[in-house]
């Protein structure tokens, strides 16, 4: 049976992730109320950001940034899009 929570980003009880996946506190409060699929609008806005601001993951400054937009993704409600970022046409 799926585990259940309130999901802060949607504002609904939602599916729960099946695993913590983000170390230290911040991964547990991810993981205690964060669903799934918001787990998979943070990622995909991870992407864009990495491939717009040619981030890498293994440069600290760049995961720094990371986990401040992830927060601000999925609890603040305060994470934009890159300047001059267009969409791709579908």
């Amino acid at each position: 049976m799926p585990r259940t929570v309130f999901c802060q980003y949607e504002q609904r009880d939602t599916d729960g992730l099946d695993f913590v996946p983000y170390p230290g506190d911040l991964g547990q409060r991810i993981f205690n109320h964060i669903g799934k699929s918001a787990w998979a609008a943070w990622l995909a806005h991870q992407t864009m950001l990495i491939n717009e601001n040619r981030l890498s993951p293994r440069d600290p400054r760049h995961r720094a940034f990371l986990e401040e937009e992830l927060v601000k993704y999925l609890f603040s409600g305060g994470a934009e899009k890159p300047a001059g970022y267009v969409a791709p046409e579908a």
